[in-house]
């Protein structure tokens, strides 16, 4: 499987681990912060592109009135089932698609949020190009994207432990994806060749990553993202004993018991003219 397709896969026990622990550890302070930039647009319907297990779902559902229309959408069907699941606090319509190719109608959306999923996207340029085509004029695209690697310090940690057990090919899902595309002049000329043409906001958020333990911690990144397949793909040392490592790397920096670690993303916002 070819690292693009591997980057997407959210498959198997992913989806649950991924919502039982990296949705608290990581996602849900910018699913807060991205609720309220959108509650104070007001708009009248959204729609959520990569929503994976609904962290935004959620909080969208949670602050929007009953009269806003939230239309949910991911790529992979196992992560919807995981969101569909948890449930959200009123009505949201799922729908499975690929943000290559949004099934709705010209200018159909107010507003268009996606937490952490851009990095995603192979061809990056289609996908923002098919968000404009769905907003109506004057609507905004906001998302996020994690920054680089150093700034993400559970991150960094698995990263390298990971690079001894896998001297020849270790690997590198965490640097390649979810902390691949956090330059503003890339993403700012991505934009404009899907047609954006007015200025894209950038807002550096930090925040604060906790974990029960530094095995839980270890066990969300290793366990509970596409990493797992790059992982698993290798030959051994094996699962088990790369989340070993990954867990005595975290406990080395951040020490034993509870774990807190820096996280820092950058929020995007651009409007269609």
């Amino acid at each position: 499987m070819a690292a693009a397709e591997s980057d997407r896969v959210f498959a198997g026990s992913v989806p649950q681990l991924y919502e039982r622990h990296m949705v608290p550890m990581i996602f849900e302070p910018y699913a807060a912060d991205l609720a309220a930039r959108v509650q104070r647009m007001r708009p009248a319907a959204v729609l959520e592109i990569a929503a994976g297990t609904g962290a935004v779902t959620r909080e969208l559902a949670r602050v929007l009135p009953a009269s806003t229309r939230i239309v949910a959408t991911d790529l992979n069907q196992a992560m919807l089932d995981q969101a569909i699941a948890k449930g959200t606090p009123r009505e949201v319509e799922w729908h499975q698609a690929d943000a290559m190719q949004l099934p709705f109608e010209n200018a159909s959306f107010d507003l268009v949020v996606c937490q952490f999923g851009v990095m995603f996207f192979p061809d990056k340029p289609k996908a923002f190009s098919e968000v404009r085509r769905v907003l109506r004029p004057g609507g905004t695209f906001l998302f996020n994207v994690w920054d680089s690697l150093e700034e993400n310090d559970f991150a960094l940690a698995v990263t390298q432990a990971l690079e001894p057990l896998y001297p020849q090919d270790p690997p590198r899902f965490m640097a390649r994806t979810p902390h691949g595309y956090h330059d503003a002049a890339t993403i700012h000329e991505h934009l404009r060749e899907a047609g954006f043409t007015a200025d894209a906001a950038f807002d550096t958020v930090t925040a604060r990553s906790r974990s029960d333990s530094a095995r839980t911690a270890a066990l969300a990144y290793c366990q509970g993202t596409p990493m797992r397949a790059e992982i698993e793909s290798r030959s051994p040392p094996g699962l088990e004993e790369a989340t070993v490592a990954s867990a005595a790397m975290i406990a080395q920096r951040f020490g034993q018991g509870s774990v807190d670690g820096k996280i820092q993303a950058h929020v995007v916002t651009v409007s269609r003219t």
